[in-house]
């Protein structure tokens, strides 16, 4: 482009998306890993197998960018307790849940049907706080310390791509 001046790293605010994106893809990928061996249906087995390759392939993809993020750094293991990948994974369920809950409203004409899922959509928002405010005072979600929450994703993403 013209006049366009590649920077030596990213911006904030596109490291944070990185962020979010490496999240929920990881910790979707080490739970499909860990279900594909329940799934027993032929053509079912083999969409979560193309989900598998699929975010396998994203992540490391996404990793290499982390070496151009505002800030940077590897966080060790805090030994097998699955303790953040459940949190973190009811974490995204309850986030993703607000979001959709926000959509659906949005396309309600129904009033009735509407005051259902604002009642919904508070709860959702009850939940990501409650389950947020878990993971932030167990120290699994450094959400005030970039370089902290930045090194948690690499470790994750790799955790869920040797799975």
């Amino acid at each position: 482009m013209n006049g366009y001046k590649q920077h030596p790293h990213l911006a904030w605010h596109e490291t944070l998306e990185l962020h979010e994106l490496v999240a929920f893809q990881s910790n979707f990928l080490m739970g499909f890993k860990m279900n594909i061996g329940s799934v027993h249906d032929p053509e079912l087995k083999n969409l979560y197998a193309e989900a598998i390759k699929s975010l396998e392939q994203n992540l490391t993809e996404l990793l290499p960018y982390y070496q151009i993020a505002p800030v940077v750094g590897a966080r060790k293991m805090d030994g097998n307790d699955a303790t953040a990948f459940y949190a973190l994974h009811l974490l995204i369920f309850a986030k993703t849940a607000v979001r959709n809950y926000a959509i659906a409203i949005t396309e309600t004409a129904t009033p009735n049907l509407r005051n259902l899922l604002q009642k919904q959509l508070n709860s959702a928002i009850k939940l990501h706080g409650e389950v947020y405010h878990f993971m932030y005072k167990n120290g699994l979600y450094p959400s005030y310390n970039l370089n902290e929450l930045l090194m948690n994703d690499q470790k994750n993403a790799k955790l869920a791509l040797n799975l």
